[in-house]
């Protein structure tokens, strides 16, 4: 039973040749960490997202040398075989430069509009206006990312005055929240007084704090029919930027809320940029959403698992499936991104957890005989013994792929 409420129906919004909203998956967005100025640096991080996962990529675009790079990093992607969608973020100076670079514009699917970023007073409504007639123009969907870091001060102010006016002020928090919220719908309503069709929008209202980014967007989802953009600003680093978006990410797409999302961690210097690509589809493939690789459950080991044989072969087994699903898909293998495979650690819950995957071994713990009976489908198959149990797993888990999923069935010796 499912504890995932029905998608949101959203507007459907077509990027590049990715749709997005209405019944389409949950797309996995990514963003490059590299100088956009550097041609050949991003055009090889955007490749490396797409191989990743990555359904749409996007990029900085802050000055007169990113913008002249973009057609050159369009032209570079395409001709490596990559059709992921193109979107160039900006902040500050994107009515300047839209305008001084068409090539550039045109050569992006999609536009990020900051509204807290385009300028103030009788400008801020300027700016907006010729970004978005620029991309009416060369008909490009926007995104239009609020942020709480970046918010319009001057419509945070007015809401603030307004409540302060009040009988019974509603405070500042409740007040920050309303001004996200009323930033996003109100600039989408000038997009598309000033020419964007309702299905050229997306709107996000991204906050750092898990509480304040689900409260966000559960009244966005309820006051429109935009297409959603999921994420925190700035999730932050290791442990505790998953567990924030995971969170927040999965109370949301528990609610039905959202039509693609990105997981903006903090990398340690010399992680792989992919490993946000990695986290957004295992929150996917989580809550049944998507599936992406088959997933290995493992026990987490206690005093009966004193040794480390089944920590070894869970890991080697993880990064197995991880190497060989894009040989898999190549070949047109239907399903195994959904298949479940277990590595078990001891007699107590090991035969029944690989008995209820599709493929399991249950390895022997502390003063257990040294045997590991492997399942396939809830039968008994084999028993495995010996100095080299990962490698004779490795031969069952392959065999088991080629004659479930394999296009036409494989013979293995």
């Amino acid at each position: 039973m499912s504890i995932v409420k029905p998608r949101r129906k959203s507007r459907v919004v077509f990027v590049g040749e990715v749709a997005i909203g209405g019944d389409n998956p949950v797309r996995v967005q990514s963003m490059t960490l590299t100088d956009t100025a550097d041609v050949e640096s991003t055009v090889q991080q955007i490749l490396e997202l797409f191989v990743a996962g990555s359904e749409l990529v996007r990029f900085t675009v802050k000055d007169d040398d990113g913008a002249k790079a973009v057609p050159h990093i369009r032209d570079r992607v395409r001709a490596r075989g990559c059709n992921v969608p193109l979107i160039g973020d900006f902040h500050y100076n994107g009515h300047k430069l839209l305008v001084k670079y068409p090539e550039c514009a045109e050569a992006l699917d999609k536009y990020r509009i900051n509204p807290g970023n385009v300028g103030s007073g009788k400008n801020h409504d300027a700016n907006f206006k010729t970004m978005v007639e620029v991309a009416a123009k060369h008909q490009k969907p926007v995104r239009i990312g609020v942020n709480g870091g970046s918010l319009d001060q001057q419509l945070l102010q007015r809401l603030i005055d307004e409540d302060l006016a009040r009988e019974n002020p509603r405070g500042a928090r409740t007040i920050f929240l309303e001004a996200m919220v009323e930033s996003g719908l109100s600039s989408a309503r000038m997009a598309e007084e000033y020419g964007l069709r309702p299905d050229q929008i997306i709107i996000s209202t991204k906050i750092s704090d898990v509480n304040e980014v689900v409260t966000s967007y559960r009244a966005l989802a309820e006051r429109c029919d935009y297409a959603l953009h999921l994420g925190l600003t700035e999730a932050g680093i290791g442990d505790k930027a998953i567990v924030a978006t995971a969170m927040a990410l999965g109370m949301l797409l528990a609610d039905g809320i959202g039509d693609t999302i990105r997981v903006s961690l903090t990398p340690k210097p010399g992680d792989p940029r992919t490993r946000e690509v990695v986290l957004c589809q295992q929150i996917l493939q989580t809550l049944g959403l998507r599936s992406f690789q088959p997933l290995v459950t493992a026990c987490p080991g206690c005093g009966r698992t004193t040794s480390t044989l089944f920590q070894e072969i869970a890991v080697q087994t993880e990064e197995y499936l991880r190497k060989m699903m894009p040989t898999w898909k190549a070949g047109g293998y239907q399903g195994v991104e959904s298949m479940k495979v277990a590595v078990m650690g001891c007699v107590v819950n090991g035969p029944g957890e690989a008995k209820g995957a599709h493929i399991g071994v249950s390895l022997p713990g502390t003063g257990e005989s040294p045997a590991a009976p492997v399942y396939a489908d809830g039968q008994h198959v084999a028993t495995l013994k010996g100095d080299d149990i990962a490698g004779q797993f490795r031969k069952h888990l392959d065999r088991y792929v080629d004659e479930h999923y394999a296009p036409v069935a494989i013979s293995r010796v």
